[in-house]
């Protein structure tokens, strides 16, 4: 899914426009025991409360696509025959309503997330939506192409809030508020089936992870049995910088960092501004262009596509966002943590002057040490 269809999809989680009846979940302990288990109606709830409710669900359709969301995809023989893809398809057609399907889900989500340090709430919400037609010009159409049925799963930790001060502008003036438990963002989650050129697309499932850092191989295998598993962000920003520093070696100075920065970077920013609706990924190849421009050899070059193969997968795309920095050039060292913008690499030289390494900035304009306007003379 891209971000336009993402974005249209997020827009149905609100009170006046979704046609959400109810939700359905269960409260699970960090032992992995079920606590509790809930199927509300949204009927007899306040607009307001409505919205709170549907506004922790529609951030399970939220952040970058290739850093927050990715597409898992299922087999043809998958679809034809699993039990795990059965099972989405059973909840998603039953509304939720099918009981069996539904503790089965439960059940593999709790197997995949032992050892979680907060007790935490499976929330589900499932929707219909009248699909309206584009017209040539990118408006609404009058008319509809299809239903598209879809179910949104979601795992909040739920946290309990201090005991706290409050101020009552009536009566007694201030007043004990106190502690209670809170359901939190999810933490993960994922919408079934895909929303992609905005039909059904049975054939994957849209994954959510609020943390770029933690890994949830483990949730993803166990319930989707998916052949290929993302690796977080993080992960995929520091394999990368690893196999780019051992291919390099010596030969990893500031000019190859430097030219895979702002190449990278320019891609981006290239895309960004063709408002190319699909999600930006590159694969090996592309990113081979960028190295062999910054100088490497082709040994190393060499190194770098078998290395890309072991870690990533031979026909694996990865964001570039996830691998170099937007919003920074940063350049760090035991003591001193510099940041640059990064239009302007170019200030940035290094050099080894008498036997000492040496990171030299052009200092344009007023410099500011604290606050305090200095000169160089």
């Amino acid at each position: 899914m891209n971000e336009k269809e993402i974005g249209e999809i997020r827009r149905r989680f609100s009170a006046a426009k979704s046609n959400i009846n109810h939700i359905r979940g269960c409260c699970v302990s960090t032992e992995g025991q079920i606590l509790s288990e809930f199927d509300q109606s949204l009927a007899f709830l306040t607009e307001d409360e409505i919205d709170k409710i549907l506004g922790i669900i529609r951030k399970t359709l939220s952040g970058y696509v290739g850093r927050n969301l990715s597409d898992i995809e299922f087999s043809t023989k998958q679809v034809l025959e699993s039990a795990e893809h059965k099972a989405l398809m059973d909840i998603r057609d039953s509304d939720m309503n099918d009981d069996e399907a539904v503790h089965e889900l439960y059940k593999r989500i709790i197997e995949s997330l032992e050892g979680i340090e907060d007790n935490y709430i499976i929330m589900l919400a499932s929707d219909k939506y009248d699909v309206p037609s584009r017209r040539v010009d990118g408006e609404k159409g009058d008319d509809s192409n299809e239903i598209f049925r879809y179910f949104v799963c979601c795992i909040c930790p739920i946290k309990t809030s201090r005991s706290q001060l409050g101020f009552y502008i009536s009566g007694n003036p201030f007043r004990s508020v106190s502690a209670d438990t809170v359901v939190t963002a999810p933490e993960l989650g994922f919408m079934f089936p895909c929303f992609d050129d905005r039909s059904t697309n049975i054939y994957k499932a849209l994954f959510y992870t609020k943390s770029t850092q933690n890994d949830y191989s483990k949730f993803i295998d166990t319930l989707f049995k998916s052949e290929v598993i993302p690796l977080p962000a993080d992960i995929q920003k520091e394999t990368f910088n690893t196999i780019v520093e051992k291919v390099a070696e010596e030969q990893c100075n500031l000019h190859v960092v430097k030219t895979l920065h702002n190449q990278l970077n320019e891609m981006i920013l290239e895309h960004k501004e063709q408002k190319v609706e699909e999600p930006l990924f590159l694969d090996k190849n592309q990113i081979v262009s960028v190295l062999e421009s910054s100088g490497l050899e082709e040994k190393q070059i060499s190194e770098f596509r078998d290395k890309f193969d072991t870690e990533f997968g031979e026909k694996a795309q990865i964001s570039p966002r996830n691998v170099v920095e937007t919003k920074q050039f940063r350049l760090k060292t035991p003591d001193v943590v510099i940041k640059v913008d990064p239009k302007r690499t170019d200030l940035i030289k290094t050099r080894v002057i008498d036997g000492e390494k040496y990171i030299l900035i052009s200092a344009e304009g007023d410099i500011e040490v604290n606050g305090i306007n200095i000169s160089i003379t």
